[in-house]
């Protein structure tokens, strides 16, 4: 029979979270943020071209197939974050967030030299898988080194700014695009690599981020987790900014290698059932919204409103400004005001604004400009509630399996509600019917509303908490099963 590790007990997540903001946690933003701007780089890049691709002499893509593609992509997402989501839990949190960076590089760089259908999914397929392990890694880390008090507007900040990378794509796509540059063939491939050129100064902004202290500790490297503790502190001391000396909270520790797969299900679907149902429900609702629209946002624009293939960027600017400024307002009442009743609102506000606009699209009397006004007001709130799905996942789980989580629920929430969501509408923008389009938009308004009651009844009120006291982690020497 193999003996239980032996407890010990350790400061560091109060340590932690006792810091004032300093140079190391912009550094972390910076340097580990860079995964929405990618995500939203790509994800803008595949709604931009898509004109592109439709009129490529050697593609000649179909709106189906367009749909098809971004399918691909969400699916290589799914798959992604849930293997370097494991990996993240067993391996550490460093190691792969340059693995995945390195797969997303690689992969986006060969969409550029796509020549059908198929190699073109294949390509993106393997965006995806590099994004969505991103996601598991990145979301756990920041949530295991930003302070407690500031936990909340940072993850919606740092989630937010997926649509500075959307703003960088339709830039981007305006210029490549431009007949009197590249053209419509050359220009789709030019686009692509743009993320792969972004991905090497990120690597190596990335060599000065630490291993997670507390994914160190309960691994049991607590040495070397209190001496990444002791340098980010005397930081603080050679920029003259002296630490109160104090006495920390401790909490004790029986330190294990890995959890295996079978008490990883049990803890997430038994022992925190609710939050579970929470964080599908959010992750599902979100995804669904989002990907439903986004993905088809230049089909709408150059199908119902004759807007030119290579000026769909200039749509695009407006509805990402948006989106960055939701979060960016909002995000410091998801700390004071709490996480219940902000995720709750935000939800139900976008859900009805987008069945508002919907009717005034089904009834012809929205511009393209007031379309755009409209999406980019919806997704002022829609950003900062899609962003709380992210946080709700990554801080309401036991450190053990953090990364693994938010894989699972990105992975179920994508495959349920995203996956599928660029085909449906794509194939209904291809009937040309207004209503039909509507009533796709009333069903993505319909789960944002469903969503916004399960987190008024059920969320986890875990603003300015320490991650162990939302859920205290499974290597505790005294856990016990939470409360449902």
């Amino acid at each position: 029979m193999q003996r239980a590790a032996p407890v010990i007990a350790t400061d560091i997540p109060a340590r932690l979270d006792r810091l004032p903001w300093g140079r190391f946690h912009t550094l972390i933003v910076l340097a580990l943020g860079i995964t929405w701007v990618l995500d939203g780089l790509e994800v803008t890049l595949a709604g931009a071209v898509a004109g592109a691709l439709k009129e490529s002499p050697r593609l000649q893509f179909s709106n189906a197939e367009v749909g098809l593609s971004a399918t691909a992509y969400l699916l290589g997402a799914v798959l992604g974050a849930l293997l370097f989501g494991w990996l993240a839990d067993r391996m550490g949190r460093r190691l792969l967030f340059f693995v995945t960076l390195g797969v997303y590089a690689l992969a986006t760089i060969a969409t550029a030299f796509a020549f059908d259908i198929w190699s073109f999914a294949l390509f993106r397929f393997l965006t995806g898988a590099g994004i969505g392990g991103e996601y598991a890694a990145i979301n756990s880390t920041i949530q295991e080194l930003i302070p407690a008090r500031y936990r909340g507007r940072t993850d919606l900040a740092v989630n937010g700014t997926f649509w500075v990378g959307a703003a960088l794509g339709a830039a981007g796509s305006v210029v490549l695009l431009d007949p009197a540059w590249l053209g419509h063939e050359l220009g789709w491939r030019a686009c692509f690599l743009i993320g792969g050129v972004l991905a090497g100064p990120i690597i190596l902004m990335r060599l000065w981020i630490p291993e997670s202290p507390r994914w160190l500790a309960t691994h049991g490297r607590a040495d070397e987790a209190t001496a990444i503790v002791a340098a980010i502190e005397s930081g603080y001391a050679a920029r003259g900014r002296h630490l109160p000396a104090e006495s920390h909270a401790v909490i004790h520790l029986r330190p294990r290698r890995a959890t295996g797969l079978i008490e990883v299900a049990e803890t997430i679907f038994r022992a925190h059932r609710r939050r579970a149902l929470v964080g599908l429900v959010l992750m599902t609702a979100q995804a669904f919204f989002y990907n439903a629209i986004f993905f088809t946002y230049a089909l709408v624009l150059t199908d119902f409103y004759a807007v030119p293939a290579e000026s769909v960027g200039w749509y695009i600017l407006p509805f990402a400004a948006g989106n960055v400024a939701g979060p960016i307002i909002l995000g410091p009442l998801f700390d004071t005001l709490g996480r219940r009743p902000m995720i709750a609102s935000t939800y139900a506000i976008s859900g009805l604004l987008l069945a508002a606009t919907g009717q005034l699209f089904a009834a012809d009397l929205l511009s393209a400009t007031t379309q755009t006004i409209a999406w980019s007001t919806i997704f002022f709130f829609a950003s900062a509630a899609a962003s709380s799905a992210y946080l709700t996942v990554s801080e309401t789980f036991p450190l053990e399996v953090r990364a693994l989580a938010i894989a699972l629920f990105y992975a179920l929430g994508t495959g349920l509600g995203g996956v599928a969501a660029p085909w449906l509408f794509g194939a209904l923008i291809e009937t040309g019917s207004r209503g039909n389009v509507f009533a796709g938009y009333l069903f993505g308004a319909g789960l944002m509303l469903v969503a916004a009651v399960v987190q008024a009844r059920f969320g986890v009120a875990a603003e300015r908490r320490p991650l162990e006291a939302v859920a205290r982690p499974l290597s505790a020497a005294d856990a016990s099963h939470p409360p449902q």
